[in-house]
C-alpha cells in the first residue's frame, strides 16, 4: 500500500521506527518530514503536506504524528475529503477505518510505547471500510458540509 507520513519533532523517533517498520511490512512510503529533528519544528508544515498527498493519491493512507496527535488530527482534517482519526490503540484505528473510512491516522508519539504504535498501523493500514450503508451516509453527510455547508435536516 501507499504510505504518506509526517509530523513533528514530538514524535521525531516513532517517525523514524515506522519509515523502517512501514518498508519492512513492504509499504510504498512517502516520506513528508520532518527529516531532521528540530525541537522548533511546526508540525502543520509536515502534516497538511501529508493530509494534501494522501487527497490526491486515491487508495493511499495517511500518517501524522506529533506529541499526543490532536494538533495533527486537526491539521489533516482541514485539508478538503480527508478523514483523519486520532487514535491510542489498535480497536480505535480498525473503527477509523470500519466506520468511518478514515485515510489518516493520527497518532501520538508520547501516547503509547512503540510496539503499540506499530500495531495500530498494522490495524489500521490492514483494516477495509465496511461500505455500510449507515456508515457511507454519516460520511456523505460530512462530504457535503465539507463541500458546500449543506446542513443535514433533523430526522
Amino acid at each position: 500500500m501507499r504510505v504518506h507520513i509526517g509530523g513533528d519533532h514530538a514524535a521525531f523517533e516513532l517517525h523514524q521506527e515506522l519509515l523502517t517498520f512501514l518498508a519492512d511490512e513492504g509499504h510504498e512510503v512517502t516520506d513528508h518530514g520532518p527529516f531532521e529533528y528540530d525541537a522548533v519544528d511546526d508540525y502543520p508544515v509536515f502534516v497538511i503536506r501529508t493530509a494534501q498527498a494522501v487527497a490526491a493519491d486515491p487508495g493511499s493512507r495517511g500518517i501524522v504524528l506529533g506529541g499526543s496527535g490532536n494538533g495533527e488530527q486537526m491539521a489533516a482534517n482541514k485539508v478538503a475529503g480527508i478523514r483523519a482519526a486520532l487514535c491510542y490503540n489498535a480497536d480505535l484505528a480498525k473503527l477509523a477505518r470500519e466506520h468511518n473510512d478514515a485515510q489518516v491516522l493520527s497518532m501520538g508519539g508520547r501516547m503509547q510505547p512503540v510496539e503499540e504504535s506499530k500495531e495500530m498501523v498494522r490495524v489500521f493500514l490492514a483494516t477495509d471500510f465496511t461500505g455500510e450503508e449507515r456508515h457511507q451516509r454519516r460520511i456523505d453527510m460530512v462530504s457535503a458540509f465539507e463541500a458546500d455547508g449543506t446542513v443535514p435536516p433533523l430526522p
